[in-house]
């Protein structure tokens, strides 16, 4: 390691890191929570409870249409997360700008 190069720990100390790791904790629980309720919802009606056995439409029960819903809440959630990601990659760019600019004006 290079004399006035920064470690993690100097650059995990910084506000932008700070105020990146907030913002992914406040997006990512939420939705990780929300997906794992939504995901273990179908199982546990399905073994639990008759709920989901009744016709839907024609010969499709709710247990059929549920698991498909399952599909889309999964591609909304990853389309979700691509843009969000953006931010995130924003404040990275950021926080690697001022780790830089930092050695260059120590170094």
């Amino acid at each position: 390691m290079r004399k006035n190069q920064l470690t993690y720990s100097d650059i995990a100390r910084s506000e932008l890191f700070r105020k990146l790791i907030v913002k992914k904790k406040r997006f990512i629980i939420p939705m990780t929570l929300f997906f794992l309720a939504f995901y273990f919802t179908l199982p546990v009606l399905t073994s639990f409870s008759e709920v989901l056995n009744n016709k839907a439409v024609g010969s499709i029960s709710w247990a059929w249409i549920f698991a498909f819903t399952q599909f889309i809440m999964t591609w909304t959630l990853c389309s979700i997360y691509s843009r969000k990601s953006q931010t995130f990659d924003a404040l990275c760019k950021e926080i690697k700008d001022q780790a830089q600019a930092a050695e260059r004006k120590a170094g």
